[in-house]
């Protein structure tokens, strides 16, 4: 069981997986227009549920010190462009509500 925590600390430190981390933050946040030092928090989790991808993407960004947005994008973190991003307007629509099966970020 170690040895596969190690793998998947390494596959993360991958340049390839960085820089996909650092589009994926960035694109957030132009596309919801927030401040530089906004926390953006991109993860790629894997999911073992029926019909549901093996790896997919989860973002969470804060708004007003305390209003947490997220969503997830059904494809691992390397395959995530732009257009997969929800539109600017949803940006209300993305704020979590609390207890509502987000233990995932």
């Amino acid at each position: 069981m170690a040895g596969s925590s190690m793998m998947l600390r390494s596959f993360h430190k991958r340049p390839e997986y960085l820089q996909a981390l650092d589009r994926v933050k960035e694109w957030t946040r132009v596309r919801f227009k927030l401040p530089q030092d906004a926390a953006i928090l991109v993860t790629e989790v894997a999911c073992a549920l029926p019909g549901c991808p093996p790896l997919e993407t989860v973002v969470a960004f804060w708004t007003d010190a305390d209003t947490r947005h997220h969503f997830k994008v059904f494809k691992p973190l390397a395959e995530v462009v732009a257009d997969d991003l929800p539109p600017a307007w949803m940006k209300n629509a993305l704020i979590a509500v609390e207890g509502e099966g987000l233990e995932c970020c």
